[in-house]
């Protein structure tokens, strides 16, 4: 007992460690590869650059043809134009990084209210239907969008 005591007390010793120079808090491990660390802003500029091509698809498909689309998703004409218009802005918005951390909060919502439409209106399962159409889609987006939230989108953004 008294030497499993000491190991604790060993371990809340030590509160800060300091790898390259930076401090960080007790309990943060170390990165595998330290070396690929200088390109986590060129990473989520990918990451930007990704999220914003497939929004900026989907919501020039929605404006292209708004009767059309607005019967495929079960939505009004004039809503199915206000999601075009929302997910090709936010896409900019994401591109760009202008007002990165607005637009992509926009697009969780739109995503959510995707996954809601699915879930609750299409009876749409995490895979879908034979793989395809599911819910998982969705979710992955607001996952990338709330990396880009709580990143700021990185250090090459034009507006903050």
């Amino acid at each position: 007992m008294p030497r499993d005591g000491f190991i604790l007390v060993q371990l809340d010793l030590v509160i800060l460690q300091t790898y390259n120079g930076r401090t960080r808090p007790r309990g943060m491990l170390a990165p595998m590869f330290p070396s690929l660390l200088r390109f986590s802003d060129a990473a989520l500029l990918l990451l930007r650059l990704m999220v914003a091509t497939v929004f900026v698809a989907s919501g020039w498909k929605h404006l292209q043809n708004p009767a059309a689309r607005a019967k495929s998703i079960g939505m009004s004409k004039g809503f199915t134009i206000f999601l075009g218009t929302a997910e090709i802005a936010g896409g900019l918005g994401v591109a760009f990084g202008v007002l990165t951390q607005i637009a992509a909060l926009g697009l969780i919502l739109l995503m959510l209210g995707a996954i809601q439409k699915k879930i609750g209106e299409w009876h749409t399962g995490f895979w879908g239907k034979d793989g395809s159409g599911g819910w998982h889609y969705d979710l992955l987006f607001v996952v990338m969008n709330l990396v880009i939230i709580t990143t700021n989108g990185g250090r090459y953004v034009l507006l903050k």
